[in-house]
């Protein structure tokens, strides 16, 4: 099975490099995250004739999270949840499903702006009680993975730069506590199972060349529970859909598991 995540940065914009990589990539489950999009104008339609059945939670013009699967993949979604528990929150950031097997945790973490501001403040909020949320589907579901846009670089390997991002938003020491106290749950960072090297990043600004200059950070993830270590066999960034035209500043992460 392949799994992937991709921050497609406005699903009406990138709703043609989406159904290229799929017919190119077919994976079996995606997670996408900003797609922009009120529910009512989902595409569904679009997305069914390209063989994927789909659940999303949306807003006008702002964050929205969807998962999307193929026909194939066993099952239809079941227990579906769009908002957790302790968090009261407008935006669309958080979806789960239970799909294949899988139970499927799509996040789009907060960005929190700038150190002292209100919405990092809330981003450490936020990352807290998702943590909480997270520990209650870790028990019921073993074979978990939560996945999506994490707006947090996991170490500094992870960024392009360390010295002169310091440690600024994304790059916090907080952020990064408040991201592997996720992880110590029992939730494995599924790239680095096969790759413990820097210099292999996710997004990039639109700006000074940066993709062409590699100088990105790594921020889209995918985790996985204890369970399913052992089923994983591969994990990769595709570059790819980052050098198309008009393309989304993230570009899709993958893992493929023997389930």
């Amino acid at each position: 099975m392949k799994i992937a995540s991709w921050n497609v940065n406005s699903l009406n914009v990138r709703l043609p490099h989406l159904t290229q990589w799929l017919a190119d990539a077919r994976p079996d489950i995606v997670a996408l995250q900003e797609t922009k999009l009120e529910d009512a104008k989902f595409p569904v339609d679009q997305l069914a004739a390209a063989g994927y059945r789909a659940v999303y939670s949306g807003q006008k013009t702002y964050n929205g999270v969807a998962i999307l699967a193929r026909e194939q993949v066993r099952d239809g979604f079941s227990d579906i949840v769009t908002d957790i528990p302790g968090l009261d929150d407008p935006q669309r950031r958080i979806l789960a499903a239970s799909i294949g097997g899988l139970r499927v945790v799509d996040l789009y973490v907060v960005n929190g702006k700038a150190l002292g501001d209100e919405k990092y403040a809330y981003k450490l909020d936020w990352l807290a009680k998702v943590r909480e949320f997270l520990a209650r589907e870790l028990e019921r579901h073993p074979n978990l993975v939560v996945l999506g846009d994490f707006n947090i670089c996991p170490d500094d390997r992870d960024v392009y730069d360390p010295v002169a991002w310091g440690e600024d938003i994304l790059c916090s020491p907080p952020e990064r506590a408040g991201l592997k106290a996720i992880t110590d749950l029992g939730l494995h960072d599924s790239f680095r199972l096969f790759e413990p090297g820097a210099q292999h990043y996710s997004w990039w600004d639109y700006r000074q060349a940066a993709f062409r200059r590699n100088m990105g950070l790594r921020i889209d993830l995918i985790l996985i529970g204890e369970a399913l270590k052992s089923a994983a066999t591969a994990a990769a960034i595709d570059r790819e859909p980052r050098r198309w035209e008009r393309p989304s500043d993230h570009t899709p992460v993958t893992l493929e598991l023997d389930i």
